[in-house]
């Protein structure tokens, strides 16, 4: 009977004062808006890489040159020139690696390669490939074929291209057979991609894909690798081939402490763990800052039940006069505070769940059309617990104020 008497008087003060109300409650439901559209944005984001990261297929393996970096300041564990043709030949050899079905070289075209066309240029992401990488991620053309391994033993001048790519340069002729310039080396385009966006790497749309053996000789001129992609025969002996490649680049560099690898081996399931990591300490961070807002909104929440406490002092003394104790009194300012913070959480929760919605699929039109809406669940729990507690932390004040007055001097009260 007092909770059902507390909660009826409590939303009677609310009906009394709509307007000052609904001022009281708009930090909250702020506060609780954006954590409910961090959370759901952020949980989208995650799940699209996480997804295009398994789209690559969970046995394939990336080796990269140097140490792997321990921060965006370490240079050193980034530009490296460890993997070479030699590398290249251990690992293919079945004898040092048993497990590994197909390993193949990544050479990338790094500052922006500049392509022109009959007088139209454009800017793309060039990298040197070969089959394999076309098949781990699925970037079979459209129109034309990929060049083939003999085209990469005579490092032919041939191009697969990406959809936008042809777009700018050719609009709506035909691309196909005719010849780009890349570096003032012209290359006859072979193949053409079908619009696919961006991926966990790069974006496909803007890429241009050539042998890596040309690149090497006619855009890079170096003698080493960036990268080399590989998949395993298995998904159960990906760990195994782990621990093969590192046993034979390290016998290959002389390298006995494992701390000093000039190079990195890493899986799908290390690079999905990674960015569960990230994106998790980016939500987490987001979701502070927008406490503040609770906080604001707790502090105007205080304010606004001390002048209540202020206004009913009459109340408060007649209260008291017929018998109420002062946890009464407590018990039914602290419910005021917090009926008007939990309302505000769960107008917050549904427009955080509305606006998430709206985002996700701008996000789906613009950004990847993968893009998902994800509503955790938690998030509107955690929204609706901090509500909860912000009025009691920020209603127990004016509660006893209002608690610790004297009846008499309170019905004397003007």
């Amino acid at each position: 009977m007092v909770f059902k008497y507390n909660l009826k008087t409590a939303f009677s003060g609310l009906r009394t004062n709509k307007s000052r109300s609904l001022l009281t409650i708009l930090g909250i439901v702020i506060g609780i808006t954006a954590i409910i559209m961090v959370m759901s944005i952020g949980q989208g984001a995650k799940d699209l890489i996480l997804n295009q990261i398994k789209g690559l297929g969970s046995r394939t393996i990336i080796v990269e040159p140097g140490r792997e970096p321990q921060g965006p300041s370490d240079i050193s564990a980034i530009f490296s020139d460890s993997l070479k043709e030699r590398e290249f030949e251990a690992l293919k050899n079945k004898s040092n690696v048993p497990g590994i079905a197909e390993v193949s070289p990544i050479v990338l075209v790094t500052g922006g390669t500049t392509v022109t066309y009959e007088g139209e240029t454009v800017q793309a992401t060039t990298i040197g490939a070969s089959d394999l990488m076309a098949r781990i991620m699925d970037m079979y053309p459209e129109e034309g074929i990929f060049f083939s391994e003999e085209e990469i033993k005579s490092q032919a001048s041939v191009a697969v291209i990406g959809a936008e790519v042809k777009k700018k340069l050719f609009g709506s002729s035909e691309a196909l057979g005719q010849k780009i310039k890349i570096k003032n080396r012209n290359f006859k385009i072979v193949g053409i991609l079908p619009r696919k966006g961006q991926t966990s790497i790069f974006n496909v749309d803007e890429m241009i894909a050539i042998p890596y053996t040309t690149a090497q000789r006619y855009l890079t001129g170096t003698n080493y690798y960036n990268e080399f992609i590989a998949q395993a025969e298995s998904e159960e002996s990906v760990p195994r081939v782990v621990e093969d490649i590192k046993i034979t680049l390290r016998s290959l560099h002389n390298i006995t402490d494992p701390e000093k690898d000039d190079f990195h081996v890493t899986t799908q399931e290390d690079i999905a763990s990674r960015v569960s990591v990230i994106t998790g300490t980016l939500t987490l961070l987001l979701v502070s800052v927008a406490t503040i807002s609770l906080v604001v909104g707790g502090i105007g929440i205080m304010n606004i039940m001390l002048v209540s406490v202020t206004e009913r002092t009459r109340e408060i003394g007649l209260r008291k006069a017929i018998g109420a104790t002062e946890k009464n009194i407590l018990t039914q300012f602290l419910f005021e505070a917090v009926t008007l913070t939990l309302v505000g959480g769960i107008v917050g929760i549904i427009a955080g769940a509305f606006f998430s919605f709206l985002v996700a699929l701008v996000l789906s039109k613009t950004v990847s059309p993968d893009w998902s809406f994800a509503f955790p669940v938690s998030a509107a729990l955690i929204g609706f617990a901090v509500s909860g507690f912000v009025g009691v932390a920020f209603g127990l004040y004016p509660a006893k104020k209002a608690a610790s007055k004297n009846p008499i001097d309170a019905l004397r009260y003007e």
